[in-house]
């Protein structure tokens, strides 16, 4: 497992947008037109640069895997942040769909602790390179985090499918939201 940088940059992106151009939640905030994928790559592009900043951004050995978590207690807004939320809403999510997007992200963040924790945003496989264990290894490095530090971890799906994954490793679902599809908020103590 590697740390991931700056210069993995478009590696990571392209893994999560191979990885997520069919999940209920990322295509319910992007906006749905001709420009769908490189609205996702914006997305992705967002998500990447602010888990580099306030959390850390973790790649398998072999580049084909990611794993994007967030440490929300050191989320801070500045100028950068402000230019990638600007960017993010022209040219991903539209300002006709923010007030959605707005709604579901407070809706997710009010069943959140007060305490620290660990948001595992995005964990994603090259289709080519699933059901080979690299999700679990990756998985397992952020439990260990998760340990060393005693930070819960939390996170949400959109994907029933991926329910089974979670729950193997100790996850258990804690509340379901209804959107235009269900998503499943799930926490590791």
């Amino acid at each position: 497992m590697i740390i991931a940088n700056s210069n993995d940059k478009s590696t990571v992106v392209d893994i999560l947008c191979q990885s997520f151009k069919k999940n209920n939640s990322v295509n319910y905030v992007v906006k749905q037109d001709k420009k769908r994928e490189k609205r996702i790559k914006t997305l992705m592009e967002y998500s990447f640069e602010l888990c580099l900043r306030y959390g850390k951004v973790y790649l398998s050995d072999e580049k084909n895997a990611c794993a994007l978590t967030l440490f929300p207690d050191r989320q801070r807004t500045n100028f950068h942040t402000i230019k990638l939320d600007l960017k993010l809403i022209f040219q991903c999510i539209g300002l006709l769909n923010m007030a959605k997007v707005l709604s579901r992200n407070s809706k997710i963040k009010s069943n959140y602790p007060k305490h620290p924790i660990i948001y595992l945003w995005f964990i994603g496989v090259n289709p080519t390179d699933q059901n080979r264990g690299l999700g679990s290894k990756l998985l397992i490095d952020i439990i260990k985090d998760s340990e060393s530090t005693q930070k819960p971890i939390y996170l949400e799906t959109s994907m029933p499918e991926n329910l089974p994954f979670y729950k193997r490793f100790g996850f258990t679902v804690y509340n379901e939201l209804n959107f235009t599809h269900k998503l499943y908020l799930l926490r590791r103590e």
